[in-house]
């Protein structure tokens, strides 16, 4: 979740852009940067992004696994052989 105390204008920020690396750095919270009063972008340390990727592909990842092992329960499935023919047909093989 975003700290609405983390806001601040891109002006702010390229003012003062060492110390809010630094901050990034140290606090590994991101910082929300306006453009005209608005949000218009989110700033935050490579480590911490690098994170969040990891744990998006995990909870698709598992997310996929349920919804394979649902088909599965259900019955929506086909053979091995089934599979192999139609990937063939599909990529001409």
């Amino acid at each position: 979740m975003i700290d609405l105390r983390e806001v601040r204008s891109v002006t702010e920020f390229q003012r003062n852009i060492k110390d809010y690396v630094a901050r990034l750095t140290e606090h590994k919270t991101p910082l929300v940067l306006t453009v005209n009063g608005r949000a218009a972008l989110v700033v935050q340390d490579a480590e911490s992004y690098q994170l969040l990727l990891e744990r998006l592909e995990h909870a698709e990842t598992v997310a996929a696994i349920r919804r394979g092992k649902k088909d599965a329960e259900e019955g929506r499935m086909i053979s091995l052989d089934a599979a192999a023919a139609k990937l063939r047909a599909k990529h001409g093989l």
